[in-house]
């Protein structure tokens, strides 16, 4: 069954793009994307720029994620050659991406994939499919090495200048909709609780209608955020889009930056993954999803200390008859 995440719809017509869109495609870097050498990994870049590759450029992509290291071992040559595509294809890829030419990008995904080569071994193999016969070890092993991977690769995305503006708008807002269905609605409903500890009036949307209602009702100084993995979810774009024409600022969890909801939200907030078998991109995004939000809830905790710290005090006590004699919640 295809995940409600994965379904790609158009944003509706009547909602404003973001500056993000006024980014030109060409001869510039492929849109969203910053010129090479900043420290971003070269690999997090591909793959958060496959929807926006199609045809002779999506197949060199795909290649390049499917075994990095070959492709750094490659001439410009064998890579056209195994991706069914010409070495001028291989060279307006790299261009996309901000780099000079292949010699760049060679080199790039060389130092990447000897990194983390030399960080474990393990880490190599996290491109393996999971056989129904493995050992839970070496099953263990394959995820702890994508989710660590994609903990470091979401780190290299983030823009924190991004998430103390978000933190500001939030710690200052009257009111907190957070968007999101299937598995986002999950990573929301966290941050929602996280939120209402602190003090901070917020709640969680994922029946569409509902959610259309509350963000009807939001006003320029409130805040709503939308998670989505794929940035494509219908009803959570329709929600951020209302939410965002009644003045709200409006902020998105998202791993592709150009992405529907990405277009229609003030602030973007990007994630990374690393999928594995039986866990496709928009199941592995929820841990990389949770990092961000954490650090998103802290930023808003620090700016809100002396409530913070008051509200914390009083909810302790009001579940404190919830415990045991040993200390231990009784649930």
């Amino acid at each position: 069954m295809v995940s409600r995440e994965e379904v790609t719809t158009a944003v509706p017509t009547a909602v404003s793009a973001s500056p993000l869109s006024a980014v030109p495609v060409s001869p510039a870097p492929i849109d969203g994307f910053q010129a090479a050498g900043n420290g971003e990994s070269v690999l997090v870049r591909v793959r958060a720029g496959l929807p926006e590759f199609t045809g002779a450029l999506q197949r060199v992509a795909e290649l390049i994620l499917a075994d990095p290291a070959a492709a750094a071992r490659s001439t410009i040559v064998e890579l056209a050659e195994r991706s069914g595509t010409s070495p001028a294809t291989v060279t307006r890829f790299c261009r996309a991406l901000g780099f000079v030419g292949y010699a760049d990008l060679r080199l790039a995904i060389a130092g990447e994939t000897g990194r983390a080569a030399r960080t474990g071994g393990w880490t190599m193999d996290i491109g393996r499919e999971i056989q129904p016969t493995d050992p839970l070890e070496r099953v263990l092993g394959q995820i702890m090495a994508a989710d660590t991977q994609a903990m470091h690769d979401t780190a290299s995305l983030l823009d924190l200048t991004e998430i103390e503006r978000a933190a500001e708008a939030i710690a200052r807002a009257d009111r907190v909709d957070i968007y999101g269905a299937s598995g986002s609605a999950l990573v929301g409903g966290e941050m929602q609780f996280c939120l209402h500890r602190i003090g901070i009036a917020a709640w969680a949307w994922t029946d569409v209608h509902n959610g259309l209602a509350s963000a009807a009702l939001l006003k320029a100084g409130d805040v709503a955020l939308g998670v989505s993995h794929s940035g494509q979810t219908r009803e959570t774009i329709e929600m951020i889009a209302e939410a965002s024409s009644r003045g709200a600022t409006t902020i998105a969890l998202t791993s592709f930056p150009r992405s529907p909801l990405a277009e229609v939200a003030d602030i973007v907030l990007l994630t990374a993954t690393q999928a594995t078998t039986f866990r496709p991109d928009a199941l592995s995004a929820r841990h990389p999803q949770l990092v961000v939000l954490d650090l998103l809830y802290i930023a808003v905790a620090q700016r809100t200390h002396e409530r913070a710290h008051a509200a914390f005090s009083v909810t302790a006590q009001a579940v404190a008859g919830h415990r045991s004699a040993s200390g231990k919640d009784v649930s």
